[in-house]
């Protein structure tokens, strides 16, 4: 029996001790809490030991938990805390310090949910205290008495009022002047923040500043900052001190090529007057950011009407060879004058890209009737190999859903068809989906795509109600056959090709009918080129491209049944905005 008791206790004892500990944890807290419910005659010390016990046995993550508590400190103090609220809060901040780990973030907690219980309550005797002892806490701050943070520090200053009438009053009461041999509280105000400077603490020194009314430090303060990367407290400090410190900003801005920064500093405190070349130049930048990024609609809209500024945009696009945007623009501005007035050299494209009819393509079939649809998968059912890829609107909107997928293309090495899968999906739902199903499922018919596994996610989203998005065989994702792929399928096709793609017509809107002749030849040249990579891959000798011994293409050739649960959220495809 010994020996069974012996047994018995080691199996139980592992079982209890996690419980016991448990239970003296919510002991612990309920005992805190309650405690809470009446401060009369609560010291500082036990208030914050019982906090952190809260703290400690809290079962929320460390963010819920300070959110927490903070919500219960502030309802607490309107239980009575001695000799009131806001001087109880100062009397625990002087001792927070003695807590060690727990000082700084609970200094932050404690201070906030005075903030907000000040708010609701009125107790200007208490606060006119309070705002001395908080002054005295300042100066014992500064001068190392008190261990407390420089943003603890400016966080006091803020919620309890404290000016600098306040500071001299509790300088006068303090031997600091007789220590440290300062010779007022405002100077020592100035000299405490004129360290903080020295440190390169200028966010603290400007909040500083800014609290206690002092505009002393002039330009040099500010191109100091400029010069330490500290743009943010150089825009801080000169709102606070006003326009003629704004425009010095703008041009330190211009200066060191931040046209962003200066447009939006020009923008924010109406300075368009005062820099009148700088705000146009900061459009035009920003405008040409969008046009690199094939972003024309969104570009257009950015000019808000301004001549001059789609005259630049027209020229952005005869530079990108983007024609048909520019006649586009022309037309609906009456821009004849100007375009006409622009050298020819200007409409030649920074070098050479890939058109369609070096493909050898013979036609590009529009597809968005039944029988076209059904003499597509025939004529694809007949082929080894095809390129597939699809296009939709851009959506502007940042967080907005995405639009649906407009388009698909399937190329062989002749022909591309470019499905309209919006107007298939309306008229014809149910042969689009076997159509699509006997392609995409095909176990002898290879599809080579360029991120595409994100794109079938994103038709899949379009199209919940069709199957044939939920399943693919046969996919080689000619992305994932190079371990650094730079440039996206452009970059690709000049470095497999020799030549790239004209990607500035990537984001127009897919979605008008008809499509333009250039939008169609757009779509068809990213489905066909898939193809002639794939050949290129395929056939060229080992060893050449980028010192590589060979390219295992096959074991790149995947097959996926699509779980919706867990594609919730669309891949973004290559330059969506």
């Amino acid at each position: 029996m010994g020996q069974e008791e012996e047994q018995q206790q080691r199996t139980t004892k592992p079982r209890t001790t996690p419980t016991t500990k448990n239970n003296n944890g919510n002991q612990r807290r309920d005992i805190s809490v309650h405690s809470f419910a009446d401060l009369t005659r609560m010291s500082p010390v036990v208030f914050l030991y019982l906090l952190k016990e809260c703290y400690v046995h809290g079962k929320c993550k460390a963010t819920k938990k300070f959110r927490a508590l903070q919500q219960q400190v502030h309802q607490v103090l309107s239980n009575s805390p001695q000799p009131g609220p806001a001087t109880f809060i100062l009397q625990c901040l002087y001792v927070l310090p003695l807590f060690g780990f727990y000082s700084e973030g609970f200094s932050h907690l404690i201070i906030s949910a005075l903030g907000r219980f000040l708010k609701l309550a009125t107790l200007s005797e208490d606060i006119s205290n309070a705002k001395l002892l908080a002054a005295g806490l300042f100066i014992d701050t500064v001068v190392g008495s008190v261990d407390h943070d420089e943003r603890v520090l400016v966080k006091i200053l803020e919620v309890f009022g404290v000016r600098v009438v306040d500071v001299e009053e509790a300088f006068a009461r303090s031997k600091v002047r007789e220590d440290h041999g300062f010779d007022s509280g405002e100077d020592f105000i100035e000299k405490y923040i004129l360290k903080l400077i020295e440190s390169q603490s200028y966010m603290t020194a400007v909040q500083l500043l800014e609290h206690f009314a002092i505009r002393q430090s002039g330009e040099s303060f500010l191109v100091k900052m400029m010069e330490n990367h500290q743009s943010r407290a150089a825009e801080k400090w000169a709102t606070f001190m006003g326009k003629a410190m704004l425009c010095v900003l703008v041009q330190e801005y211009v200066d060191r090529n931040m046209l962003k920064h200066a447009c939006e500093t020009i923008k924010k405190n109406d300075l368009q007057q005062d820099f009148p070349e700088v705000y146009h130049k900061c459009k035009e930048s920003a405008l040409k950011s969008l046009a690199e990024k094939a972003l024309w609609d969104l570009a257009e809209a950015k000019t808000h009407g301004d001549r001059q500024l789609l005259e630049y945009l027209v020229y952005l696009a005869m530079e990108a060879g983007y024609t048909e945007k520019v006649e586009e623009l022309s037309n609906r501005y009456s821009l004849e004058g100007f375009v006409k007035a622009i050298e020819p050299e200007a409409c030649i494209p920074h070098g050479r890209f890939l058109e369609v009819n070096e493909l050898a393509i013979e036609d590009i079939v529009w597809v968005d009737g039944a029988d076209g649809l059904q003499n597509v998968t025939s004529y694809i059912e007949g082929c080894k190999v095809v390129g597939i890829d699809c296009e939709w609107k851009p959506n502007y909107v940042k967080g907005a859903k995405l639009n649906k997928v407009s388009i698909m293309q399937i190329a062989s090495d002749k022909m591309v068809f470019i499905l309209d899968l919006i107007k298939l999906f309306e008229d014809v739902p149910d042969i689009l989906d076997n159509c699509l199903t006997r392609i995409l499922q095909s176990h002898r018919i290879l599809k080579l795509g360029y991120n595409f596994q994100c794109d079938v996610k994103q038709l899949a989203h379009s199209y919940v109600e069709l199957e044939c998005f939920k399943h693919y065989e046969m996919l080689l994702d000619i992305q994932n056959v190079f371990k650094e792929p730079r440039g996206g399928l452009s970059g690709l096709a000049q470095k497999i090709l020799g030549v790239g793609l004209n990607k500035t017509r990537r984001n127009s809107n897919w979605e008008k009918r008809p499509l333009s002749k250039n939008q169609l030849e757009y779509a068809a040249l990213d489905a066909a080129v898939l193809i002639h990579i794939f050949c290129h891959i395929r056939d060229h000798p080992p060893g050449v491209l980028d010192g590589q011994e060979k390219f295992e293409w096959k074991s790149h050739i995947v097959s996926h049944v699509d779980n919706l649960r867990k594609t919730k959220k669309a891949c973004k495809k290559e330059g969506e905005v």
